[in-house]
């Protein structure tokens, strides 16, 4: 009757695509806590797929969430566009689901929780507004668990 030890859950990663820089958070293993970590230099995009590939194989991810900036009516804008083809492209690059979430206002949050990193140019602000994203998503799936 000796039953396999269940398997571990595996990680989220979580990015906030800019024009510079992604910002990078990583779930913990429980699904309860989003760590930001080193943003990625983004400016060259398969550099930047490399690396995204690089965090889903060493951290285990199952899922990547990336954040969609929407206007505030939700529109779709030039920024907005620029994410989705990204995301086109992280699709053929990982063998890990990817999908979109709203991150609406999670820059404004980030800078107000950490006003110090708004002034930094190292990827600290963008690493958190991913965080943000990702402490959303884990807590609403908690909610509806």
């Amino acid at each position: 009757m000796n039953e396999p030890p269940p398997a571990a859950p595996a990680r989220i990663l979580a990015l906030d695509p800019g024009d510079a820089r992604i910002g990078v958070a990583v779930s913990d293993e429980l699904g309860m806590l989003a760590h930001p970590r080193p943003a990625i230099p983004g400016r060259d995009r398969a550099a930047a797929l490399r690396a995204i590939a690089d965090i889903v194989a060493a951290e285990g991810v199952r899922e990547i969430i990336v954040g969609l900036p929407l206007s505030l009516s939700g529109e779709r804008g030039p920024q907005a566009r620029a994410v989705e083809a990204f995301v086109a492209d992280l699709r053929q690059a990982v063998a890990v689901p990817v999908r979109t979430a709203d991150e609406r206002l999670t820059s404004a949050q980030a800078s107000r929780q950490a006003p110090s990193a708004a002034r930094r140019r190292d990827g600290t602000l963008d690493s958190l507004a991913a965080a943000l994203l990702l402490q959303a998503e884990l807590d609403a799936r908690r909610g509806a668990a």
